[in-house]
């Protein structure tokens, strides 16, 4: 290429130095155009395309299954749809990893984690709000994948992943309220006027009478009910057919755990006189053959126990109530050791890929 070509369009001028540099003059701007694979990715960015790697490749293989055994023609769509999405972020993510000459991870498979023979072991009522969950927790993820890039192509990909998701949520959403089962927060009513806080007693709530909740307080709560709700019923179809014994003593542990988060949080809204959102504890089939491999299901409990930490924090951000703040700070505590749990259980068997790690310079050095 010659390094002193220059290449008019109109009043656009681009300088084109070497293979990768190039500056265009346009409106009075020099603006750089990098090429992509001049710039390695960050460690964020890797992070990213790691993570949701490994997300995505556990989807088409939790959907695969579902599809398989639907029967509910409107869900199936959407099931289709949202595999559709997954197997295309993993052909992306690929030629952005074989771009850094940086090795694909193995996550799941088909072959190794998947049993297309085994019946269904959740009603499609339920695999239609486990969707509705799963894509609230990729919108966050995508959002926070934008947030934490540098590169162009980077933060187009994941703008792109987060329309995608948006879609496919206004298609779920849609399919809820036309089946009558989505869980809506329970409505408030309009008040007269805005108001300002003007007495200390509106952070109270350790001892005598408490405030309503605000509507911020409501919208944390239900959010986070919604989300427990899922995770009871996984863990309790997954202890139904997992092999492992100390495998499936974890799930019910777990099962527990969130049947217990789930009763505090509901009985914070009764005492307020206001709805719980629905349990979906009934939706689990009597099917004793394991669709998943265990490895598959103790990494998808783990992954949303991971979630359920960053939700659980955001419950606490926004709640101004003193007793709340304990009661999220008490889960929260609760969720952190079963995490760490799971990881060693994880661990002990061999199932946990390790995410892309820094160098050891002690070891490098010590060479």
């Amino acid at each position: 290429m010659n390094n002193n070509m220059v290449k008019q369009r109109g009043l656009k001028f681009t300088y084109v130095f070497t293979e990768h540099l190039s500056w265009e003059f346009s409106g009075g701007y020099l603006v750089d155009n990098i090429s992509h694979n001049a710039i390695q990715l960050t460690s964020a960015e890797l992070a990213n395309l790691w993570t949701q790697y490994m997300n995505d490749s556990l989807s088409i293989c939790i959907l695969t299954h579902s599809i398989e055994k639907v029967k509910d023609e409107d869900i199936k769509e959407i099931l289709e749809f949202a595999r559709s999405l997954a197997e295309s972020h993993i052909v992306k993510i690929t030629g952005f990893l074989n771009q850094e000459n940086y090795p694909i991870p193995k996550g799941f498979s088909l072959e190794e984690d998947v049993n297309l023979n085994a019946p269904p072991l959740f009603t499609d009522a339920f695999m239609l709000v486990y969707m509705h969950v799963m894509t609230l927790l990729g919108l966050t993820g995508y959002a926070g994948a934008v947030a934490t890039s540098q590169r162009d192509d980077q933060i187009d990909y994941f703008i792109e992943c987060n329309s995608e998701t948006m879609r496919l949520y206004k298609r779920i959403t849609k399919v809820l309220l036309g089946k009558g089962i989505y869980s809506k927060p329970p409505r408030i009513n309009t008040p007269n006027e805005i108001d300002f806080v003007n007495n200390q007693n509106y952070l109270s709530g350790w001892f005598g009478q408490k405030r309503p909740l605000n509507a911020v307080e409501i919208s944390g709560l239900c959010f986070n009910m919604i989300k427990v709700s899922v995770k009871v019923v996984l863990e309790l179809g997954f202890a139904q057919v997992c092999q492992s014994k100390e495998v499936k003593d974890y799930f019910q542990r777990g099962k527990n755990l969130c049947v217990g988060q789930f009763g505090v949080l509901s009985s914070i809204l009764t005492n307020s006189d206001l709805s719980s959102p629905n349990s979906w504890v009934s939706e689990v089939t009597k099917s004793k053959t394991s669709p998943f491999s265990d490895k598959l299901m103790l990494n998808h409990i783990v992954i949303l126990i991971s979630a359920a930490v960053g939700y659980f924090g955001a419950g606490l951000s926004v709640s101004q109530r003193r007793d709340l703040a304990v009661e999220y700070g008490k889960m929260l505590g609760q969720v952190a050791l079963y995490a760490e749990d799971g990881a060693e259980l994880l661990i002990k068997n061999g199932w946990l890929e390790q995410p892309p790690m820094a160098e050891n310079r002690n070891n490098l050095a010590k060479e």
